[in-house]
């Protein structure tokens, strides 16, 4: 299974009843400028219905058009994919492949109404749709009733300042996957004693062989670690060769 849970966003036209415009919610909570401080979202490629997705390095020009549905209550509290607790009433959205905590604008061609969503879920997995909006944010863009909307959608990037009026956010930074610190995931076991067995092996032929503790819905894991990189294109190189040229079952670039 992926390494992290996999969202709600199955698209699908839900009930309005409970479905409000109420005040601007960000989605972190009660306080808009203070984000979100759980496990970063993996970049990992992963697979729905023997479909494969590739999240993107860089939301930096990502422009597309294609239809939105939406998701409310039916899902409203379950978890999405980045860990958080999906709130219908928030201003976010479900993508497939965009950086987690990308803000993009949403625009109805139909109607010319837009909105600013948050993305912390991945969907829609149905075909020819390219974003589920919040119940919400739906509501705003006036496609509840029709269920589908033609959009457009542009990434804006990660918000670094807010309304103090009602908090929507009015400034924006790229969000870059490709430029940070990185490493190569090697392994994961459940028993510690096992990880650091094999990051003693490891340590003799490569470099920064460590251990990084992970925990799931599965239980606690130590992932196996080597390698230190700071770019991504690095990184997946690195992992590449490790099991392409030595051995290596499986190998894959992480963000630390």
């Amino acid at each position: 299974m992926p390494a992290f849970i996999f969202g709600l966003a199955v698209a699908a036209a839900f009930a309005l009843a409970g479905c409000g415009a109420g005040k601007y919610d960000t989605g972190y909570g009660k306080s808009a400028d203070k984000p979100y401080s759980g496990t970063e979202p993996t970049q990992r490629p992963y697979s729905i219905a023997g479909k494969h997705y590739y999240p993107m390095a860089s939301a930096n020009g990502y422009v597309e058009d294609g239809r939105a549905s939406w998701y409310g209550p039916n899902f409203h509290g379950r978890k999405t994919s980045n860990g958080e607790t999906y709130n219908m009433y928030a201003m976010t959205a479900a993508h497939k492949t965009l950086p987690m905590n990308t803000w993009v604008r949403v625009e109805n061609l139909d109607n010319g109404r837009q909105v600013t969503v948050r993305i912390n879920d991945r969907g829609p997995f149905v075909t020819g749709r390219i974003i589920d909006l919040s119940c919400t944010a739906a509501r705003h863009m006036d496609m509840v009733g029709p269920g589908t909307a033609r959009v457009k959608v542009t990434a804006l990037g990660k918000a670094t300042a807010y309304s103090p009026k009602d908090h929507t956010p009015v400034n924006f930074t790229p969000v870059d996957y490709w430029n940070g610190n990185f490493t190569v995931q090697v392994g994961a076991f459940q028993v510690r004693t096992n990880a650091d067995e094999y990051r003693i092996k490891l340590s003799k032929d490569y470099l920064n062989a460590h251990i990084v503790p992970y925990e799931d819905d599965r239980g606690q894991f130590y992932r196996v670690m080597i390698g230190k990189f700071n770019n991504l294109n690095d990184a997946v190189t690195f992992s590449e060769r490790l099991m392409a040229r030595e051995g290596f079952g499986h190998a894959f670039a992480m963000a630390e």
